[in-house]
């Protein structure tokens, strides 16, 4: 293994690492701002913080009629993701949201291509769709029997972020451009649909945003939105990308360990092992190998 390959592994740790972290921004964001103010700023700085990235990586901006319109269809559904991550953290924990929403989300997709006939389902698949299901609801405790909890307003905006999340990723795969060149425009028409449907922009204090509003919305949007997804799209190409798919099961226990780190949030068993079946069931539906070298 080369040491450029060493120092890409230790930038995709890095990426998943901001990934995780992003549930733990959002959570200190949410005291500062509704959810469409927080969206447009969010893909307003991260759209403009692509355009460097795109031009270091010999992109060009060209995108076809059919790409343009499946990155309009996926912000609408990006909107609405936002919105529920802005009330699943802000009614729950960030490291349930974490753990949960980014263990489900492959889960639910699977499940969808399934239904749509692209994927064919057999008894291995059968037997990690069931795991998953347990994990889920190990995290959700559903030993205790109460409904009140099941049904708490958290885990059903967790739940539908992770299957927007899906429709999302099969819509997306709709595009015929660079993937790089592609979150750029989703990104530009995220904040453009919200801005023109949701925001009130004399509505926006900006001067009651400190030094912490910034710094969280830095680490979201910079970290977790450009730096992060350069690299992601960057792994899958130079290393491929069931290696690099590995990388994402980083992001449900950094979400967890930032959690309890930044936030003093109590992490239960129940999260632990639920994570954990659920992350083994994503490696038996998308066939990832571990290997050691």
């Amino acid at each position: 293994m080369s040491l450029g390959k060493n120092i890409f592994y230790v930038l995709l740790f890095i990426s998943m690492v901001f990934w995780g972290g992003s549930w733990v921004n959002m959570k200190i964001l949410v005291n500062y701002s509704n959810p469409f103010d927080l969206i447009f700023i969010r893909f307003g700085i991260s759209a403009l913080a692509m355009i460097p990235v795109i031009l270091a990586m010999k992109h060009s901006f060209k995108i076809d009629l059919k790409s343009l319109f499946v990155a309009i269809l996926t912000g609408f559904c990006l909107v609405f993701y936002m919105f529920c991550f802005y009330y699943g953290t802000k009614y729950g924990t960030a490291s349930l949201g974490g753990a949960m929403v980014t263990t489900m989300i492959p889960i639910i997709t699977f499940v969808f291509l399934a239904i749509l006939g692209a994927r064919k389902v057999s008894k291995k698949d059968g037997f990690a769709l069931l795991l998953g299901a347990l994990g889920v609801l190990v995290m959700l405790r559903i030993w205790e029997f109460n409904t009140a909890n099941l049904l708490a307003p958290q885990n059903i905006y967790y739940i539908l972020a992770a299957i927007t999340w899906a429709i999302l990723t099969i819509i997306s795969a709709k595009s015929k451009i660079s993937p790089i060149v592609f979150t750029f425009y989703l990104y530009i028409a995220t904040s453009f649909i919200d801005a023109v449907l949701f925001v009130k922009f004399d509505e926006i204090s900006f001067g009651e945003f400190d030094y912490i509003f910034w710094i969280n919305m830095a680490l979201i949007s910079l970290g977790a939105t450009v730096f992060a997804n350069a690299f992601y799209f960057l792994g899958v190409t130079k290393l491929g990308a069931a290696e690099v798919s590995s990388f994402v099961f980083f992001v449900p226990f950094s979400a967890i360990i930032l959690s309890y780190s930044f936030l003093g949030e109590k992490i239960g068993a129940s999260i632990i092992i639920g994570t954990v079946l659920t992350i083994l069931a994503i490696k038996i539906l998308n066939n990832i190998k571990f290997r050691r070298k």
